[in-house]
């Protein structure tokens, strides 16, 4: 796996070696140009045939004003592109219909997820918590800005822990660091949704920008994204490994996605 940086690298750091000038021109996809120059990080072909392959992503290290575009964008491939309707499968099978619980939404962002959560399941109660306080300014309370691998809760503290599109940002051994710390904070279950490495959906976001309008940053960190993306197997390996108890991940076309759900006891 290509080393990467991590949520544990210093935010200065990390945004200077992010500087657009520094990424590599494409030869080949498309040609993605913000105010700086281009943006696109992505080759002509993916390189992650042969497994998880992650490079740094713009959008973690922006603050809300020039992330807001992308963040937007988002919440657009969320309701239109599969985002909700896997997350509606996995809360229909996951969540009982009428009962109140607790969730916790880890790297939630804009919020949205949890606001869809809640239309579904509106007995409950959703925390967002991001490391970035910029990222949740449009989040409802209660909201908490936070560190995902030192979550500030007591053991047990919520009913279900939940992340979407988080995971792929870090290495194995980081993502068995962070499931292992949601399962002790989840009374019941921890519920993942990322996306499914798939040449589809490597090469949506730079062969629709013409028709949909995607900003920049949406189009260089999607790429990214995909190539750090996952196999259902990778998945359920990778919570087993937490001390998780039954995962199991299935993929979703045409949203490309993975949801896994997995016990904590």
């Amino acid at each position: 796996m290509e080393r990467c940086f991590t949520g544990g690298a210093p935010q200065e750091a990390l945004a200077s070696s992010l500087a657009p000038q520094s990424l590599p021109r494409p030869s080949v996809v498309a040609r993605v140009t913000g105010e700086d120059g281009p943006l696109l990080y992505a080759g002509p072909r993916m390189h992650c045939l042969g497994g998880r392959v992650l490079k740094p992503e713009l959008l973690d290290t922006l603050p809300y004003d020039q992330a807001r575009k992308s963040l937007a964008d988002l919440v657009r491939i969320n309701r239109g592109w599969g985002g909700y309707s896997t997350l509606s499968k996995l809360i229909a099978e996951e969540i009982p219909s009428g009962r109140r619980y607790s969730l916790l939404d880890v790297g939630a962002a804009s919020g949205d997820m949890g606001r869809r959560i809640l239309k579904q399941r509106p007995l409950g109660s959703v925390t967002a918590l991001d490391y970035l306080a910029s990222h949740l300014s449009v989040c409802e309370e209660p909201r908490v800005a936070g560190d995902a691998f030192r979550l500030p809760f007591a053991p047990r503290s919520f009913d279900y822990v939940f992340c979407s599109l988080f995971l792929h940002h870090f290495a194995d051994s980081e993502i068995v660091h962070l499931l292992s710390g949601f399962g002790q904070v989840a009374r019941r279950a921890v519920l993942v949704i990322d996306l499914l490495r798939d040449p589809v959906a490597y090469y949506f976001l730079p062969w629709t920008r013409w028709l949909f309008g995607w900003d920049p940053v949406t189009v260089n960190d999607g790429a990214i994204s995909v190539e750090a993306a996952f196999r259902p197997s990778e998945l359920e390996t990778l919570a087993s490994q937490a001390g998780l108890k039954n995962p199991h991940a299935r993929a979703f076309r045409p949203a490309y996605r993975i949801a896994l759900a997995a016990s904590v006891a």
